[in-house]
């Protein structure tokens, strides 16, 4: 696709004019000083006064290729000083090993006032550093300085990104409330995308204008849109328990691009349909490839499956081995970055080297294996309407046993056979399949979250109980309660971290079962002692249910 573009555009000498509605930086209005929270949100610590973003597709001088240009200006009052941490700035970008996205700071200061006097404190630009989160994430971070209850913070940073798929979202919601926020585009008449406005908030406005001659090819001319998207008085987006990612919930605008059109006429379809998608992924050297490569472990499995008895327990053997063998290296990705035969032989690699090790390994013990792409609840929902591949950043393995089937994500040692991590567990994946179509499947848990305790114990004369409580966990619990025992160096140190949490009880001797034993119940009992009552007024005991987590 970028170079059917790149072919396209090479020739481009784009000339956008000042399109854009921006304000002036640093000129603060008596309404910026004087602005009263309440209008908006009584309970806010800091808000957003005024934003502005543009985003233009230009091209590179010196690779010739075309990229999007993106500026973000930005102006935010702090009321107190619960809202500082608005004060640290993070803006990520994006890379992989063909394309880098870039981020400049243009400026940024912080305004105070007293006694009707304005201070600007300038951020230095050695305060700028680039902090690397992961293979594929870079952050560029500052804090902007002198903050005090009532400053008011402003900058402007500009992007550059060779990804012209996605274009750039516009965010109108965030955790702090807004009180008037403007996004332009402009697009030339060569690309069109699909937009679409997610979350309960309308726009306030919408503007589209044809801007003439803004793209010249030769001797031709093309003109652009311009479209200016504005939102006022926006409520913060508050993130509630249980909740699947923010993007699924936030207002905001989405850009996909659909096709490009030719100058001769012709077009060119972006978007894909599943059976392209299909071929393309289980002819892929990082997926499909991967996925036949049942020879690394012929010479492994003899070995994992000699106390085997049925396809069920081949599946458990293989999916055991596999966790144990491979570490996961925290990297998320639907594609290898390994040959799975390195991955095997160094013993670590990200999801998918693990997954994609798994379904090959399974088709090796001739089971019935296929791999199921999906966007982790982090990463919001997939468009089902047709295939969007940057929504899928994760896979995991599926395989069907009579008639049953059974998902599996080999890169957490402590989750039991069946059961995908909880960051999985987001609407639908796509199940991709090397001789058959595609199809989707419900991302559901198959284990019930669950804790049960009980406590026996014996209440004496001086108001204590004496007694064993015992705990019963499965499901997401056992697996979060395993991950913190094992936390510590040993049993026992974790014991008495648990001790010292609760200074009303008291741990005399402990026993936990099953910690390693995924399959089965983690069982933790304790015999304790607590006081209830002081001994001398005994009419009454009142008695706290809820004293152990």
């Amino acid at each position: 696709m970028k170079t059917i573009l790149s072919l396209i555009i090479a020739l481009f000498i784009i000339s956008f004019s000042a399109f854009a509605q921006d304000f002036n930086f640093g000129n603060l209005t008596e309404n910026d000083r004087q602005f009263n929270k309440n209008t908006l949100d009584s309970n806010a610590n800091a808000m957003v006064l005024k934003e502005f973003g543009k985003s233009t597709i230009e091209i590179n001088e010196s690779t010739g290729q075309p990229e999007l240009h993106f500026e973000y200006h930005v102006r935010i009052k702090i009321f107190n000083k619960d809202g500082f941490r608005h004060s640290n700035i993070v803006i990520p970008s994006y890379k992989d090993d063909k394309n880098i996205e870039s981020i400049k700071v243009i400026k940024a200061s912080t305004f105070n006032f007293d006694h009707g006097v304005v201070t600007e404190t300038v951020l230095d630009k050695k305060s700028v550093f680039t902090e690397d989160r992961s293979k594929y994430t870079s952050l560029t971070k500052f804090t902007l300085p002198n903050i005090k209850e009532g400053s008011i913070i402003e900058y402007i940073y500009h992007l550059q990104s060779p990804n012209l798929f996605n274009f750039k979202q516009w965010d109108f919601q965030s955790d702090i409330p807004k009180v008037y926020s403007e996004y332009q585009v402009n697009i030339p008449a060569i690309y069109n995308y699909n937009v679409s406005l997610r979350g309960v908030y309308k726009l306030s406005d919408q503007k589209t204008e044809l801007v003439k001659e803004c793209l010249r090819i030769g001797g031709g001319v093309i003109d652009c849109s311009k479209i200016t998207y504005m939102m006022k008085d926006i409520p913060a987006f508050i993130e509630e328990d249980y909740m699947t990612a923010a993007s699924n919930f936030k207002s905001a605008i989405y850009f996909e691009l659909s096709d490009v059109q030719y100058l001769n006429g012709g077009k060119q379809n972006i978007t894909k349909t599943w059976k392209d998608v299909d071929y393309e992924l289980t002819t892929a050297k990082n997926l499909g490839s991967q996925m036949k490569r049942k020879d690394v472990f012929k010479d492994i499995l003899p070995t994992v499956l000699k106390n085997t008895t049925d396809d069920l327990s081949k599946a458990k053997a293989i999916y055991n081995y596999l966790k144990k063998q491979i570490k996961w290296n925290n990297y998320y990705g639907k594609y290898s970055e390994e040959n799975i035969k390195n991955v095997v032989e160094m013993r670590s690699g990200n999801v998918a080297d693990i997954n994609l090790s798994l379904i090959a390994a399974l088709s090796a013990a001739n089971l019935d294996a296929e791999a199921v792409i999906l966007s982790t609840r982090d990463n919001g929902t997939v468009n089902k309407l047709y295939p969007v591949m940057s929504d899928f950043n994760y896979i995991v393995a599926k395989v069907n046993i009579g008639d049953k089937s059974y998902l599996l994500d080999a890169t957490e040692p402590l989750l039991p056979f069946g059961l995908l991590p909880l960051r999985c567990i987001n609407d639908q994946g796509r199940v991709i399949n090397l001789k058959k179509p595609s199809y989707w499947i419900d991302l559901r848990a198959e284990q019930k979250n669950v804790t049960n305790y009980i406590l026996f114990g014996t209440l004496t004369a001086d108001g204590k109980i004496k007694g064993t409580i015992t705990t019963y966990t499965l499901g997401y619990a056992a697996l979060n309660r395993r991950k913190e025992i094992k936390k510590y160096n040993s049993v026992d140190e974790f014991v008495e971290k648990l001790d010292e949490q609760m200074p009303k009880l008291s741990i005399v001797k402990h026993e936990i079962l099953n910690i390693d034993g995924v399959e089965n119940t983690l069982t933790e009992k304790y015999d304790v002692e607590f006081s209830v009552f002081d001994g001398k007024v005994t009419e009454q005991i009142l008695f706290q249910s809820i004293f152990y987590q």
